[in-house]
């Protein structure tokens, strides 16, 4: 480690990670005020001081057949990250979620010495277990944010500290709806959909036309309904394409990022697979999960799953608790009625909140605090 403060690169390939790795650079710069943090990440990164190279919307791809048509793009970045990172060693390098693009960097990097950090780490637990031994072979450290995966590296040896997940710090135990209902411009006793399609240029293509359908269906049967759905940077011109083909006195207003806004003051949450199915859980919100891609995508990655379940909040809850329609399944006749079963069934709301309660407080921990005393205890290795 240098004798200044020192400097990290980052990489962040997606809103989620971008989020993540905001709330990790608050908590590094309260440690070290004049660090330097460098490489990819988003709008919650450059908050705090970070200097992003590419757009980090770049890496936001799903799917392995949807990264084909990317591949030269995405690999062309990463060599060049590479080659920039080595010309110009940093302290420590943090790979913010991302395993397919980071791994390798974190390989190459870990090689000449530079101290490479994953956070978070991958669902080798849900799919895809094999990359284990890259895990090791690429990271002096793997943060992870749920209780159960450390003693999974431990049988490797491959270092790793929970150190909680930062979303549940940075939710509320108690949910502001009210607030977040003023904010949007929202009524107090309107019915509040959320429809969150993803954050990924994929995800836009494949699920979000369905939940557009989704809320004309619900519209039709009860009008009084209103419909938000927030929109990471970078994708507003397709999601209004998309919202121009649902007829124009369903109320739908679409708000620049904000998703915790329209999670608070939402009554249900329609919510593509990811990131977001665990913040809507945070937030106490009964879920519909949908998740589509390419039909090749599809098929193999059915190969590879080890759960029942691909949503985080059914994963931990090792329960069917929310809802899951994927590919063929989620048509929006299906989403639209199981929205509609949370809305009519109060009971079973008020049970699936104090579930997401007592998962709340189980991740709840001073993330920040905990991810800086361990990247610090590597760097003074």
């Amino acid at each position: 480690m240098t004798s200044g403060p020192p400097r990290f690169a980052m990489v962040a390939g997606e809103a989620s990670g971008d989020l993540l790795g905001g709330a990790l650079l608050a908590s590094l710069r309260a440690r070290w005020p004049q660090l330097a943090a460098v490489g990819i990440g988003g709008p919650r990164m450059i908050e705090h001081g970070f200097v992003s190279w590419w757009p980090y919307d770049k890496l936001s791809v799903r799917g392995y057949f949807e990264v084909l048509g990317h591949f030269r793009e995405i690999l062309g970045i990463r060599n060049r990250l590479v080659e920039r990172l080595l010309a110009d060693r940093p302290d420590a390098f943090v790979g913010v979620d991302a395993p397919d693009f980071n791994l390798g960097v974190e390989l190459k990097l870990k090689a000449v010495g530079v101290r490479t950090v994953h956070f978070i780490s991958p669902s080798i637990w849900a799919w895809r277990g094999g990359r284990i031994d890259k895990i090791g072979r690429a990271t002096d450290l793997v943060l992870c944010v749920f209780p159960f995966e450390p003693e999974i590296y431990a049988r490797k040896g491959i270092r790793a500290v929970y150190v909680g997940h930062p979303l549940a710090a940075a939710i509320p135990l108690e949910v502001p709806r009210a607030a977040a209902r003023a904010a949007l411009g929202l009524g107090a006793d309107e019915t509040v959909v959320a429809v969150l399609p993803g954050s990924r240029r994929s995800e836009i293509k494949y699920i979000a036309p369905r939940l557009f359908a989704t809320c004309a269906e619900m519209h039709r049967a009860r009008p009084g309904l209103r419909f938000v759905i927030p929109v990471v940077p970078g994708l507003r011109g397709a999601v209004e394409a998309l919202r121009a083909t649902v007829p124009a006195e369903v109320p739908i207003a679409l708000v620049d990022g904000r998703a915790h806004d329209a999670l608070a003051a939402c009554d249900v949450a329609i919510v593509a697979s990811g990131t977001a199915t665990l913040e809507a859980a945070l937030f106490k919100r009964p879920i519909v999960v949908v998740y589509a891609m390419h039909v090749l995508s599809w098929q193999i990655g059915k190969l590879v799953h080890y759960q029942p379940w691909i949503s985080l909040p059914n994963i931990l809850l090792r329960d069917h608790a929310v809802p899951e329609l994927l590919q063929g399944g989620a048509t929006p006749e299906k989403i639209a009625a199981a929205a509609f079963r949370w809305l009519d069934d109060p009971a079973a709301v008020r049970s699936l909140q104090q579930r997401f309660e007592v998962l709340h407080r189980e991740l709840r921990r001073d993330t920040g605090a905990l991810a800086t005393a361990a990247i610090e205890a590597v760097l003074q290795r």
